[in-house]
């Protein structure tokens, strides 16, 4: 693709996001959404390979209902209340619908299926953006939508932690292992969003954090599948060490990064004596915090297999680490004694 032409399109997709974002009323809001949609598109597919035009082409089938979706169930709320405000939503059928089409704008399960197929045809960046930035345009509409339709939320985030832990397990492709870990992380998101907004933002920005480390890692070591992550160890001894510290902190391990919003979260369902979806969640990360753990003894424990017959070095060229990646690897794993600092903000 041109460069210009893929800064025009960056910059679709930047204003439709910050249209969303900055709107309280259901039109505009729709209309950043489809503007976000149509500029990714061309995105995903300007690599030209089979694999790209048919994660472009299951994209664009998913979206397109789920905005219509959007669309027929604000018109709905409107022709109800006569209200344009999202904020404003007492009709509980529109909303439902709404609720619903969103999440799966976000790959949220039971409706999550396409995320892993799309996420695999796609470059590294590109699955880095639909994995970050294309969920914060459906999350803002959510978070300002009223907080009394609390079951729905509940149920989206109870079976996208459960199906996000369990569907991951099994997986040999990193690209689909990252799109079962948003999807569990957006479920943790969802059960805490009804009683702390703040809280709700403060686990999508730690999401993001580590997200975007794991990415990068993956991205200046081209390992695309389990298979090459021992191989680590020759290319980049640095990033070696690192790697299974940052997946301990995506499974929420303490004295880790991840381990503080789930910490809080469960602190907050426990004080507001919600013990019974407290367990659930953390029974459900256990699921994801296993292959987390299987992914971390393959990057630091074992060796690649090689079939060469004569003698190779001991070491190959190292790869430079991208100047980003030291300062978010550090903030995605040492952030946790911050907890007593971020809980008394949260709190005022």
């Amino acid at each position: 693709m041109n460069p210009l032409t893929l800064l025009v399109f960056t910059m679709a997709l930047l204003s439709g996001t910050l249209i969303t974002l900055s709107s309280t009323n259901w039109l505009m809001a729709w209309m950043g959404l489809e503007i976000n949609t149509m500029a990714i598109i061309p995105i995903i597919a300007r690599h030209h390979h089979p694999r790209a035009t048919e994660a472009a082409t299951k994209y664009f089938l998913i979206q397109a209902p789920a905005a219509a979706t959007i669309l027929f169930g604000a018109i709905t709320n409107i022709w109800l209340s006569g209200q344009w405000e999202i904020d404003q939503a007492p009709a509980n059928l529109p909303i439902t619908l709404i609720m619903v089409s969103l999440a799966l704008k976000m790959g949220m399960a039971p409706v999550h299926s396409w995320l892993p197929e799309v996420l695999q045809g796609l470059d590294i960046k590109t699955a880095l953006v639909l994995s970050t930035w294309q969920k914060i345009a459906p999350l803002s509409i959510i978070i300002q939508l009223d907080s009394s339709h609390s079951p729905i939320l509940i149920m989206l985030g109870v079976l996208s932690i459960l199906i996000g832990g369990w569907g991951g397990l099994n997986q040999t492709q990193t690209r689909k292992i990252l799109a079962y870990s948003s999807i569990t992380h957006m479920g943790w998101m969802m059960i805490i969003l009804q009683f702390s907004k703040e809280l709700t933002v403060l686990t999508f920005v730690t999401y993001v954090l580590m997200t975007f480390s794991m990415f990068i890692i993956l991205l200046q070591n081209n390992a695309t599948s389990v298979n090459k992550l021992p191989m680590l160890s020759t290319h980049s001894p640095s990033i070696s060490v690192s790697l299974p510290l940052l997946l301990l902190s995506l499974g929420g391990l303490p004295p880790l990064t991840g381990f503080m919003p789930k910490w809080l979260i469960i602190q907050e369902l426990s004080r507001l004596e919600l013990f019974g979806l407290a367990i659930v969640a953390a029974l459900g990360g256990l699921m994801s915090l296993y292959f987390y753990l299987r992914l971390s003894y393959v990057s630091s424990m074992t060796i690649s297999p090689s079939n060469n017959m004569v003698p190779t070095s001991w070491r190959l060229p190292a790869n430079p680490m991208s100047p980003l990646l030291k300062p978010s690897i550090i903030l995605s794993t040492t952030l946790l004694p911050i907890t007593p600092l971020m809980a008394a903000f949260l709190m005022y």
